[in-house]
């Protein structure tokens, strides 16, 4: 028993498997077959290649260059400072004009501060101290303004104090601001130059109208329908991010400045047009100790006795980020055979999932079945297969009925009589049963052999 499994086993590895077309008269499979072939079609037609454009070859590194410029005066008249006018020089950091820059919309002054001894700002828990050994002379303060000098300084008869300090003095007060300095600067413009290359393709462009008046670009502002005039008022660039104004010019932010460029390439280079959108970066629903955007910095000056001194400021504001993104794409041929390729592979998908509803799923998929796989013999087999036949006859007893050599008799002319009304008729599907032919053959021979003996 193993020796035949493991020769049937070899033998099987000889056999050679090759498709066979079969019409099945089935409505439904049909149906299915023309739903799926419809559905590929339209996918690759609509999604493929006009929405997703995937016939072209697409470029996505971007070489952007930006350059910024921001106008405006504003003035203010307070308590600390006085009387003030600001330009461009005083609340835009820095002047140069990159694709990050900042606009000063509040200020804390400290003014006049000199190096010199004094005590520490309260609240900071590494300055704080009961006696002159807690603050060890020559360490910096943590969080703090300066070194500490060993000395404990308490006022009055309070049983704690502050370390004294070598800092600028005198240090800067805790303090938060409660309405914005320059309101005024919700008016301010700022200009957005913007230079994009795709190497790829050798595509340049700027999102600033090519034009010989050069007083275009001093009467024009942004608009839907005027991309090409990039100069964009600062309260509706906040606006258009979804802030308030006045809400982020108190303890300042992040807003986001997107220029998206998706050019096609085959077309004209008028239909590549820059895109904005505008967002704020900062999350200023998170409920944080330190919100906003500020930093520091010192103008300094020197008295009549060349004593150095400064001014302390702490910058509330709002921080443009500009980003540029894009991709171009123009038409080439490896990408459109590999996406038909593809296509045509989802038919055969199609056709697959067609086989499976006909050999597996419906109500006749056996009889199917049947007539998709079958078995062919070479001739040498089916003499083997004769030969054997021939033989187990040979081996049938001698006393056999006569009534049933009259009945292999009886099938030999019925088998004959059915060839012959058979033969002016167009077969479609051919018998799938090897198992069928082999037994027509033997109930052959036994009738041959009879009638022989018959004889």
């Amino acid at each position: 028993m193993g020796q035949a499994a493991w020769k049937g086993f070899v033998l099987s590895l000889f056999d050679y498997k090759t498709a066979k077309f079969v019409v099945a008269k089935s409505k439904k499979v049909g149906l299915l077959y023309r739903v799926l072939q419809l559905t590929i079609l339209l996918y690759l037609l609509i999604w493929v290649f006009l929405i997703k454009k995937s016939y072209q070859d697409i470029d996505t590194s971007l070489q952007s260059a930006v350059v910024t410029k921001v106008k405006g005066v504003a003035y203010t008249n307070t308590t600390m400072l006085g009387e003030r006018l600001w330009d461009v020089a005083d609340f835009v950091i820095p002047s140069q004009g990159e694709n990050v820059f900042f606009v000063v919309t509040n200020l804390i002054v400290t003014p006049n501060q000199r190096q010199g001894i004094c005590a520490e700002r309260e609240g900071i828990p590494d300055g704080e101290c009961s006696e002159d050994t807690d603050c060890h002379a020559g360490e910096s303060v943590v969080a703090g303004h300066g070194l500490k000098t060993g000395r404990c300084l308490r006022v009055g008869n309070s049983t704690r104090g502050t370390c004294e300090i070598f800092a600028w003095c005198p240090v800067e007060t805790k303090s938060m601001p409660t309405d914005p300095l320059l309101k005024d600067a919700e008016g301010f413009t700022i200009f957005i130059k913007n230079f994009i290359r795709f190497p790829k393709f050798n595509f340049s462009k700027a999102n600033v109208l090519e034009t010989g008046n050069k007083h275009f670009l001093k009467t024009c502002h942004f608009s839907s329908t005027n991309l090409y005039c990039p100069i964009f008022r600062l309260g509706s660039i906040v606006r258009w991010a979804g802030a308030d104004f006045q809400d982020i010019a108190l303890k300042g932010g992040v807003i986001g400045i997107h220029i998206e460029w998706d050019c096609d390439l085959d077309k004209a280079a008028s239909h590549c047009n820059p895109h904005y959108y505008f967002n704020r970066l900062d999350n200023k629903h998170t409920q944080s100790i330190s919100s906003g955007y500020n930093f520091r910095f010192a103008r300094y000056y020197r008295d009549p006795h060349g004593v150095e001194f400064r001014d302390l400021m702490k910058a509330y504001g709002i921080r443009f980020d500009v980003i540029v993104n894009g991709k171009a794409g123009k038409f080439s041929v490896i990408p459109t055979v590999i996406n038909i390729g593809s296509g045509l592979a989802l038919m055969g998908a199609g056709a697959f999932f067609c086989d499976l509803v006909l050999i597996y799923l419906i109500r006749k998929s056996e009889f199917y079945r049947d007539k998709k796989f079958e078995k062919v013999r070479g001739q040498k087999e089916e003499d083997n297969v004769e030969v054997e036949a021939n033989e187990m006859e040979q081996e049938l007893p001698e006393d056999k009925p006569l009534e049933r050599v009259h009945q292999d008799e009886q099938a030999l002319e019925l088998a004959q009589s059915g060839r012959k009304q058979n033969s002016n008729c167009q077969v479609l599907f051919e018998p799938a049963r090897s198992g069928l032919q082999e037994n027509a053959f033997v109930n052959l021979k036994p009738s041959q052999i009879l009638q022989t003996v018959k004889t």
